[in-house]
C-alpha cells in the first residue's frame, strides 16, 4: 500500500510512504494501481478545500504528474472510491464541498499510455438498484463485478446522525447495471471507512467506524460454490468453519500418500493440523492463473501437451525478483509447491537430505506451508524465486 498524508495532531501531512499491495486508498482521497507501475490518485481535502484535481505517481521515479483533463470535471469530494477497472477510473460517492454527500459515478479515461487518449472525465447514470449517496465506503473489483459496502449517509433533515450502512451492492460490468447482492448468516455490523479486499474468489472486510466505536474485526464474504459455505455467506473470519466433507476427503488422500508426506512435515517442521487446514495441491491444468500466465506466454489457449507448463517455468527461470509480477506470484508460489510435494512423493522422501542441502538450515523449502501469496513480504520474492529456479532444475 502507498500511503500518503493523513492527520498527525493538528498538523495535515504531505508525506509518502510505501506497503507493497493491490489495493490503494488513504485518508479522504482516493487512489487506485495503474498496471505493475503507476498509481492515480483523485480528489480529497487538504484541510482547506475539497479537491477534484488527479495526480499519477510513477512508482519507479516516485515523481508526481498532475493530470491534464479537458472537459467536465467531477464536483470536489473526499471519502469517495476510486477503482480502475481495465483502461477507466471509477469514481463512486463521497463527501462534497460544503458538506452534501454524494451518490454519483464517473469514469475517466485517457489514462493508458498506449490508447493515445485525450483525458476526460464523463458521469455515469445506471440502471438498476443504485446504491444510496454515501462516503467511507469501499469498491472493490472482482472478476466482472464491482462490490460496493458499507459507508454512511445522512439521516435526513429530521435526524441529526449520519446513518451508517452493511448493504452489498454489485455493478455488473456486463450488463451495465446496479443490483443488491442478497446474503444470508448474520451481517458484519454497520461501518464506515473500513478495508474490503478481493482474495481470489472471497472478500476480506476488515475493520471500520460505525460513528462511535471502531472495528478491528475480519469477515469474510464467500460465493455460492466455496468450499465454506454453499450461499453467499459473511462470516466472522475467526469462526468460519471447515467443511466437514472436504476434511474427510484430504484425509484420505494422504493416508495413501504414506510416510512421504509425513517425512515433508517434518523437515519442513509443518504440524499436521497446519497442513490439512487449508494448503490444496492442485494440478497445473487446475490452476486457472496458471494457465492464464501460459496462454500469455504464448499467445495462444493452453492445450494438454505440456509445453506451455514449461514456457512458465522457463519464464520463471529467467526471472529476476524486480521483474515478477504481483500477479504471478500466486501461480508461482502454488507450483514452487506442487514441485516440493511431487519431489518428495516420486521419491518416498528418500532424498529429502540431498535436496535440501542446496537450501542449508531451517530456511530450507521455507514457503511450503504458505496458503497464499498475499502472505508473502517484499523481501520474501528473491528468495522463493531462488529456491522455485533450484526445484525446477531438478
Amino acid at each position: 500500500m502507498f500511503i500518503f498524508g493523513g492527520r498527525f495532531s493538528n498538523k495535515r501531512l504531505g508525506d509518502f510512504w510505501v506497503l507493497d499491495t493491490e489495493i490503494w486508498q488513504w485518508d479522504f482521497a482516493a487512489a487506485s494501481s495503474i498496471g505493475d507501475r503507476k498509481i492515480v490518485m483523485h480528489g480529497g481535502w487538504d484541510g482547506k478545500k475539497w479537491l477534484s484535481d488527479t495526480y499519477v505517481l510513477d512508482t519507479m521515479s516516485l515523481e508526481w504528474t498532475e493530470l491534464a483533463v479537458t472537459g467536465t470535471l467531477p464536483p470536489p469530494r473526499c471519502g469517495h472510491t476510486a477503482t480502475m477497472v481495465e483502461k477507466r477510473l471509477l469514481v463512486y460517492g463521497g463527501r462534497g464541498g460544503g458538506g452534501p454527500i454524494m451518490g454519483d459515478l464517473w469514469a475517466l479515461k485517457g489514462l493508458i499510455e498506449e490508447e493515445n487518449e485525450t483525458p476526460g472525465w464523463t458521469q455515469l447514470k445506471l440502471p438498476g438498484q443504485a446504491p444510496s449517496p454515501r462516503c467511507g465506503h469501499t469498491t472493490t473489483s472482482g472478476g466482472h463485478y464491482l462490490l460496493l459496502f458499507g459507508g454512511h449517509g445522512t439521516g435526513g433533515w429530521l435526524s441529526r446522525y449520519d446513518i451508517y450502512y452493511n448493504d452489498c451492492i454489485v455493478l455488473d460490468r456486463v450488463s451495465a447495471q446496479w443490483r443488491r447482492l442478497p446474503t444470508s448468516g448474520d451481517p458484519p455490523p454497520a461501518r464506515a471507512y473500513h478495508s474490503m479486499t478481493c482474495v481470489g474468489s472471497r472478500y476480506l472486510l476488515f475493520g471500520g467506524f460505525d460513528g462511535k466505536s471502531t472495528y478491528g474485526d475480519f469477515w469474510w464474504l464467500v460465493p455460492e460454490g466455496d468450499p465454506i459455505a454453499k450461499r453467499f455467506t459473511a462470516s466472522p473470519l475467526e469462526v468460519i468453519p471447515q467443511n466437514k466433507d472436504d476434511s474427510v476427503h484430504s484425509h484420505k488422500e494422504s493416508q495413501s500418500e504414506g510416510s512421504a508426506i509425513l517425512e515433508l512435515q517434518k523437515r519442513l517442521e509443518i504440524s499436521a493440523s497446519l497442513s490439512n487446514s487449508g494448503l490444496q495441491i492442485v494440478d497445473e491444468l487446475e490452476d486457472r492463473e496458471f494457465l492464464e500466465l501460459a496462454s500469455g506466454l504464448i499467445g495462444e489457449k493452453v492445450s494438454n501437451n505440456g509445453q506451455e507448463i514449461q514456457a512458465v517455468r522457463d519464464h520463471w527461470r529467467k526471472s529476476e525478483p524486480g521483474s515478477v509480477k504481483l500477479k504471478e506470484l500466486g501461480p508461482l508460489l502454488r507450483d514452487y509447491q506442487r514441485l516440493i510435494t511431487r519431489h518428495y512423493l516420486a521419491n518416498g522422501g528418500a532424498d529429502l537430505i540431498s535436496t535440501e542441502s542446496r537450501f542449508p538450515g531451517k530456511d530450507s523449502h521455507r514457503f511450503y506451508h504458505i496458503k497464499s501469496a498475499s502472505k508473502l513480504r517484499m523481501d520474501d520474492i528473491p528468495k522463493l524465486l531462488e529456491e522455485y529456479k533450484q526445484l525446477s532444475s531438478d
